[in-house]
C-alpha cells in the first residue's frame, strides 16, 4: 500500500523515511523490445532471444535504463502526496546496474526519502532506490533519483 502524505510539508518532515517496497514485476520480451523501439537500442544481448542463448546471459536482459525507468511506475506504487498540482522527475544523481535483470525475472523496489530542497519552483525530493532482483544477492539498480513536487 502507497504511503500518502497530506502535502510537501509532511514529506519535507519524512526525510530518513522508508516507503516500503512494491509488488514483484516480471520482466517480458515484449516490454524490452518495445523499450528497444522506444530507444532505437536494439544491441542483441536485449532483442534478439537466438544469439542471446548462447551470450554470456543465457538469454536476453533487459535495458539497463528499461530497468531505471520503471522508478516511475514504482513510485506511484509506492508514495503519493495530496496537495501538488504535479509531481515532476526532475533527474537522477547517481545511478549503478549490479547485476544484469534476464527476461523472466522479476524485480521490486523500495525507496527512502534521503533529502528535500526548497526551490523557487516548489520542493526537490531526493529518494534512495534499490530495484530488486528475484534470487539475486545483488540489487538490479541502485539510484538517486530527484523529484520536484509543485504546490
Amino acid at each position: 500500500m502507497a504511503e500518502s502524505f497530506t502535502g510537501v510539508d509532511e514529506v519535507v518532515h519524512a526525510v530518513g523515511t522508508q516507503l516500503g517496497e512494491t509488488e514483484w514485476l516480471e520482466i517480458t520480451q515484449e516490454q524490452v523490445n518495445t523499450f528497444a523501439d522506444a530507444t532505437g537500442d536494439h544491441q542483441w544481448i536485449h532483442v534478439d532471444v537466438d544469439r542471446a542463448k548462447k551470450g554470456p546471459y543465457g538469454g536476453t536482459i533487459a535495458h539497463g535504463y528499461l530497468t531505471l525507468s520503471l522508478i516511475a511506475r514504482f513510485g506511484d506504487e509506492l508514495f503519493s502526496v495530496n496537495g501538488v498540482t504535479a509531481k515532476l522527475n526532475y533527474g537522477v544523481n547517481k545511478v549503478r546496474f549490479p547485476a544484469p535483470v534476464p527476461v523472466g525475472s522479476r524485480v521490486r523496489a523500495s525507496a527512502s526519502i534521503a533529502n528535500t530542497a526548497a526551490t523557487p519552483a516548489g520542493v526537490q525530493v531526493s529518494l534512495n532506490w534499490v530495484i530488486e532482483l528475484e534470487h539475486s544477492t545483488k540489487p538490479a539498480c541502485v539510484a538517486e533519483t530527484v523529484v520536484l513536487l509543485v504546490p
